[in-house]
């Protein structure tokens, strides 16, 4: 689809996504049970096997579902959790602007009957003889393997944050977890003086941005609140901005806009600065460069934990050095097994861990296992890195980041609304509105192909 009738759909669907929503929210959830699901049939031979009912794993498995040329059963997914969330609706969370039960749904529910489903964990892989085992022991045989499991977040790398977290009191909270998104909101309503430290680790994490999206969030409300203003002094609050990288963000074009975004607005930059600690109301973060440990005092910190890969794929033959599914970064194929894939978080691919990442892998690693299947009689395709984040500046504004590898700039709006560096009251619709609503009318169903439209 053209980005103007993408364009010209998101803004009719972000008009109706809120009562959607809210419709969504209030109406009965359809339930199987995951009995149900896992009785089709005792077979443990299946033609792909899918491990992962995450954004990626609903999304691949569903498009290969479509092609019209499975049958039951011969596509298997593989995941232990009793709910999906739509995780990049949890800032949304904690900006006050949704309510998280409204952002999940029951795994089981949103699995086509015509795929099996094993609501187990995965044990370990064996592509040497194509079978994976569950973790109660049952052995699964495959012709093709896809791997997306995602990425685990380790709350234990920043000592003290786990029970920071779970104490109701403490002004601690994250927006990385469901049962701590929304305690973001209550913090940030209850601050009215004193200094507020918002974080973001060296190293890999989902959605890059989003340690950020919130910052910008909670100074909007602190504006409006008359606690905090962007310039001229005096305001109750003060804002730092403590992250493990030297930058703002790791594509220069937008990255320049959100330094120039942080000084305007008063925030305090602590670059390079990587929280190891909490104890009480007192941080303490690692200086990356020289490895001085640095304390600071707050009365508000949103912590960021450091994430990675799971330990069965860390552990397992498919995983590099890192960790990660090693695929080729085009192709997205296993560099040593021809019949194993990545996509998502849990792969190598060296692009940001996004939602809108997937959008572009998931038809890549469908048409390319197909051809695997037909004997390479389609085309190759091929992966060019995009990926995108749509970071909150304020209530009401977004910047829209689109890049690919080597954080090049591959926008779908710049030529219709101009430079996407600018934030945008259009953008911020299909952040709050659109994203949430078509990721599960349509993604998750197989049937969005993000800045391409709808796949039919």
């Amino acid at each position: 689809m053209a980005s103007k009738q993408v364009l010209a759909s998101s803004a009719a669907c972000a008009a109706t996504a809120a009562r959607h929503a809210l419709l969504t929210q209030f109406a009965p959830a359809v339930r199987r049970s995951f009995a149900t699901v896992s009785a089709v049939s005792a077979a443990r031979n299946h033609k792909i096997v899918v491990v992962g009912g995450g954004s990626a794993g609903l999304t691949i498995s569903h498009q290969l579902l479509n092609q019209g040329r499975f049958a039951p059963d011969d596509i298997a997914i593989v995941d232990p959790a009793e709910w999906h969330h739509y995780q990049p609706g949890w800032t949304l969370v904690g900006g006050g602007l949704k309510d998280k039960t409204s952002l999940r749904r029951p795994l089981a529910s949103l699995i086509d009957p015509k795929l099996r489903f094993y609501n187990t964990s995965l044990a370990t892989f064996s592509p040497d003889t194509n079978t994976v085992t569950l973790g109660d022991g049952t052995t699964l045989t495959y012709s093709q393997l896809v791997v997306a499991p995602g990425i685990a977040i380790n709350y234990n790398s920043i000592k003290g944050l786990p029970e920071a977290l779970k104490d109701q009191h403490a002004p601690v909270s994250s927006i990385y977890g469901y049962d701590s998104c929304d305690k973001t909101f209550d913090n940030i309503k209850a601050l009215k003086a004193g200094q507020a430290i918002f974080t973001q680790p060296a190293g890999v994490i989902k959605c890059a941005g989003a340690p950020q999206k919130i910052m910008w969030l909670a100074v909007d409300h602190w504006r409006r609140a008359g606690v905090y203003q962007y310039s001229g002094g005096g305001s109750a609050i003060n804002v730092a901005f403590a992250t493990g990288l030297p930058v703002m963000f790791g594509v220069p074009k937008y990255s320049a806009a959100l330094e120039k975004l942080r000084v305007r607005r008063g925030v305090e930059g602590l670059f390079a600065h990587d929280l190891v600690e909490i104890d009480g109301d007192t941080a303490t973060f690692v200086h990356v460069p020289s490895g001085d440990r640095v304390t600071r005092r707050f009365d508000f910190l949103h912590a960021t934990p450091k994430m990675g890969p799971h330990a069965f794929v860390k552990n397992s033959p498919l995983a590099n050095e890192a960790g990660y599914v090693d695929v080729d970064d085009a192709t997205l194929r296993h560099k040593k097994w021809k019949n194993v894939w990545s996509a998502g978080d849990a792969s190598s691919l060296p692009t940001s861990k996004t939602a809108a990442a997937i959008t572009a892998q998931a038809p890549v690693l469908v048409n390319n296992l197909l051809r695997e299947m037909d004997g390479e009689t389609k085309p190759e395709q091929t992966y060019d890195g995009y990926t995108s984040c749509p970071l909150l500046t304020e209530y009401g504004k977004v910047l829209l980041a689109e890049f690919k590898y080597g954080g090049e700039p591959k926008e779908t709006f710049g030529g219709i609304l101009g430079d996407q560096a600018t934030p945008r009251r259009a953008f911020y619709h299909l952040k709050k509105d659109f994203f949430p609503w078509v990721y599960y009318q349509y993604m998750v169903k197989g049937k969005w192909g993000g800045p391409k439209g709808w796949i039919r």
